[in-house]
């Protein structure tokens, strides 16, 4: 399964505020042995974000997507994902009675809004404060607070994905080549991706700067650790071989 995010807001887009999301899931994916395939940044404007969920809903990705889930009005991602869906909006049973457990006796109609989902929409629980997120056709919608967001990830990854986890089996493995550019490599690169079907190979270039470090190439593979290990001996016999000084990438 792939897994994207989408990172919903307009002050990360207007540089109000800075993601931090972004960073976080892929370091909790990586942690379990799993990898971020794709992300999208989106804005409060209904329109856009119905769009980008419809889009989503159609991959059959699983989707982490951060912010908008209040009950403010420029909290809209709750309706923009009915409406992607073409489903009715609905008070969650549950999360009325854990609403109303919270709340009390000060428990209002707004504050129940809280709860409102999708129809067919599964909760996804708070640690923090409780109020929880939801999570529908392998979507899971968490609000843009790091505090709360990140352990629900976590919760999410640790229930829903552990049968993906393979921290030990997926690996990652580069080797630095000085003065090396893409050109010199791009026989190696073709035949390694044709050798290793089940990993994936990248390369980074630097360009040097006057003052700095020379001009290099990180060169490496990500996947199984078996096919990892086959294709970077034979990246390094043939970057050695072509008479360029290389050293592992720590």
């Amino acid at each position: 399964m792939a897994f994207g995010t989408i990172i919903i807001g307009d002050e990360i887009l207007s540089g109000r505020r800075t993601d931090k999301h972004f960073p976080k899931i892929v370091e909790l994916l990586g942690a379990r042995g799993m990898r971020l395939s794709w992300a999208r940044y989106v804005g409060d404007e209904s329109r856009g974000l119905v769009e980008v969920l419809r889009q989503s809903f159609t991959t059959g990705d699983a989707v982490f997507s951060f912010g908008g889930v209040g009950a403010t009005p420029d909290d809209r991602t709750r309706q923009a994902a009915a409406a992607a869906l073409g489903v009715e909006l609905a008070l969650h049973p549950t999360a009325e009675v854990i609403l109303r457990a919270k709340f009390g006796a000060e428990i209002t109609p707004h504050r129940l809004q809280l709860g409102v989902f999708p129809t067919g929409s599964e909760i996804i629980p708070n640690p923090f404060n409780q109020i929880p997120g939801f999570s529908i056709r392998d979507h899971f919608f968490v609000p843009g607070f790091p505090v709360m967001a990140w352990p629900m990830i976590e919760s999410v990854l640790d229930s829903r994905f552990r049968h993906l986890h393979h921290a030990e089996d997926y690996v990652e493995s580069a080797i630095t080549v000085w003065d090396g550019y893409e050109g010199a490599f791009i026989d190696l690169m073709e035949a390694i991706t044709a050798a290793y079907p089940d990993a994936n190979l990248f390369s980074l270039p630097t360009v040097g700067e006057v003052g700095g470090p020379p001009r290099s190439l990180e060169l490496g593979v990500k996947g199984p650790a078996v096919s990892v290990s086959k294709a970077m001996q034979r990246i390094k016999a043939v970057v050695g071989e072509r008479g360029y000084a290389w050293q592992d990438k720590v």
